[in-house]
């Protein structure tokens, strides 16, 4: 059983320009106290056939987390462009994933996949796009935030007494979020993405190594990057 479940995911700032942060709200429930803080994180696939060039936006430390619903927001920073494996339109524009995971004791317990799609705001650039992209200012991204895709790990709570024999066996979650399931009960993405259709979804086929690079390098300590939990 898990000990948190994901209530509600909220974008703030969607459609957005391709520089702006990510702006979350997450509210997740708590059913039993927690000795330690949950680890959230926010990656960006700069390539689907490599994970060296994912990125990870930003990450934080949430807690302590009190029994019962609780709310949090969370902001990351764009990508940099600079860590993408090129600046050329092909690269930067179309479709891509966004990740937001959450740990406990350095163990993933739930990934929330969305795919996000990239394009010109000028609608003659967006018909007809420069080879190399030089200025970012002009894109904007749009994130199918109504369309996750959610799966979760089974990890070992404070309350656990033996080691699982399958810590990463598949469930699911999210309920209050609309998607659509397949027949092995694992959350799909639906509408004008269809899941199964693009190579990033391979990234949610096994749990996330640390990513190779950073978005920004850390400017904070671990305690000033975390965060307080508001009761619902």
């Amino acid at each position: 059983m898990s000990i948190v479940n994901i209530r509600n995911i909220q974008l703030l700032n969607n459609p957005a320009r391709w520089e702006d942060e990510y702006n979350f709200r997450i509210t997740f429930e708590c059913v039993e106290e927690l000795k330690e803080d949950i680890e959230w994180r926010l990656l960006y696939v700069g390539d689907a056939k490599s994970e060296e060039y994912d990125q990870e936006l930003d990450s934080c430390m949430v807690g302590p987390v009190p029994v019962g619903v609780n709310s949090f927001d969370f902001s990351a920073s764009a990508p940099q462009p600079d860590l993408l494996p090129s600046t050329s339109s092909e690269e930067i524009l179309g479709v891509t994933v966004l990740i937001l995971t959450a740990s406990y004791r350095d163990k993933e317990f739930v990934r929330v996949g969305y795919y996000v799609n990239t394009e010109y705001e000028d609608e003659a650039r967006r018909l007809e796009p420069p080879a190399v992209i030089t200025d970012f200012k002009g894109l904007i991204r749009n994130v199918l935030q109504d369309k996750p895709k959610v799966t979760r790990f089974s990890v070992p709570w404070d309350s656990d007494t033996k080691t699982l024999s399958n810590p990463w066996a598949n469930t699911v979650d999210l309920n209050s979020l609309p998607t659509g399931t397949t027949s092995t009960g694992e959350k799909q993405l639906e509408g004008t993405i269809p899941a199964g259709t693009n190579p990033a979804d391979s990234i949610y086929n096994s749990p996330l190594p640390a990513p190779i690079q950073a978005a920004a390098p850390a400017t904070t300590t671990a305690e000033e990057r975390a965060v307080d939990v508001e009761m619902s």
